[in-house]
């Protein structure tokens, strides 16, 4: 039991980083910039880097370090980021124009494949030993830095292209489609690596293990899961479901997630393909569930997750400047000449080719559940966590706002051969 102290301080710590979070965030909306950028800057004002610097007793007092680290927040966390990836997955793009599939193949090669692989070999022409967390090695970091060089934020984007009115262009649902494929297989890869931690010197063979209990789990929850689910639908003993859609949806959710904790499997994966098959059920089945979890994910558990890895985000103790700016160019650079090459090979015009691989290069939401995973799960340290997390802020800075002026413009999206 908590006592009424610690329950407290809880409280306080709570309000104060939902405070931070709503108000910053609604701040960098009206300017037009990543609502999710203000939510991490809500929590990093009140952390080590700003109120620290200037009040550590304040700081302290609001948010304790045995509190940060403790159960209860920590709870509240990984509900927060766990409904963030269940929301992502049912609102993943299920049909696509036929059409734009061949240039949305094109793209998830050059924007996934390409960068994916030069991440990959990357890391053995860069010595970054010394950023392997404490159960981290060689493999696994090597798969976070080549999932992090390819990485691309859908919210992030999509909310540039709704906020600039060209989220129903054609350009836009190439973006999209392409950026739903990557989701998947990159949060697949993110899946395999945790599922290596704490293995010091891991086979091919434990990668095998690894892969496969991660394609086993996708398999049958893809192909077992929305049958399933319309026949649990259809029972009369359904109780749950007739009690409350929202209860039942959450439940099936965490039915999920604990599979893919049964089977060894990442659980923010779990969370993201419980999405994507409840988003392949007829949208009036669970519209207003869907609709619940948003509203009440995006006003409490997914701004204090957000909150939370600003706050840990250490300026001042934890930002290497060569690692950040290495990788942001590295990262920026093999992404948007993979991108740019590959649609002037499908013959895209300059500026179409540049639109994409600007787009492309948006890591946002990702990739900053990317270093807070991998960061959590001790697969890379804390000044690598602090470099993917600037890195994913900067790069959707920069995506905004090229785009806006890209629309003031009157730039075409689009080269009319495409």
């Amino acid at each position: 039991m908590l006592t009424n102290t610690e329950l407290t301080q809880f409280l306080i710590s709570t309000v104060t980083l939902l405070i931070m979070a709503h108000s910053v965030g609604y701040a960098f909306e009206r300017l037009r910039l990543p609502r999710v950028v203000g939510e991490i800057c809500g929590g990093l004002l009140v952390g080590p880097s700003v109120l620290g610097l200037l009040a550590p007793g304040a700081t302290a007092w609001l948010v304790p370090d045995q509190l940060l680290n403790g159960k209860l927040l920590s709870a509240v966390y990984w509900l927060g980021l766990m409904l963030l990836m269940f929301t992502a997955g049912f609102k993943v793009q299920q049909n696509f124009d036929a059409q734009d599939r061949r240039f949305a193949g094109l793209l998830l090669l050059g924007a996934t494949v390409i960068p994916f692989s030069a991440g990959w070999a990357a890391t053995y022409w860069i010595d970054l030993g010394d950023y392997i967390g404490p159960r981290g090695n060689g493999l696994t970091l090597a798969l976070i830095f080549a999932i992090a060089v390819a990485v691309t934020s859908i919210p992030v984007i999509s909310r540039i292209f709704m906020d600039l009115g060209i989220l129903e262009t054609r350009f836009a649902k190439i973006v999209l489609a392409a950026s739903t494929v990557q989701d998947v297989l990159l949060w697949a890869a993110l899946a395999v690596a945790t599922s290596l931690a704490a293995t010091q010197s891991p086979s091919l063979m434990d990668a095998g293990i690894a892969a496969g209990r991660t394609l086993l789990f996708t398999a049958l929850a893809l192909l077992l899961g929305p049958p399933l689910l319309r026949y649990a639908n259809r029972l009369r003993i359904n109780l749950v479901l007739k009690a409350s859609r929202l209860g039942y949806t959450l439940v099936w959710c965490l039915l999920m997630v604990s599979l893919a904790a049964a089977l060894e499997v990442n659980v923010v994966f779990g969370a993201f393909i419980a999405g994507i098959v409840l988003g392949s059920l007829p949208p009036s089945e669970f519209e207003d569930a869907k609709a619940q979890i948003s509203s009440f994910g995006l006003g409490f558990f997914i701004p204090i997750y957000f909150a939370i890895v600003g706050f840990r985000i250490d300026l001042p103790g934890a930002f290497d400047g060569p690692l950040f700016f290495g990788f942001l160019i590295f990262s920026t650079v093999i992404e948007g000449i993979c991108v740019y090459v590959t649609m002037r090979l499908s013959r895209c015009g300059k500026l179409t080719s540049w639109h994409f691989a600007v787009a492309m290069n948006t890591r946002g939401g990702p990739g900053i559940v990317l270093a807070s995973v991998a960061y959590d799960f001790g697969l890379i340290d804390e000044r690598f966590f602090v470099t993917l997390v600037l890195a994913a802020i900067v790069t959707s800075l920069a995506a905004g706002a090229w785009f806006r002026h890209a629309v003031a413009k009157g730039l075409p999206l689009l080269d009319q051969k495409s």
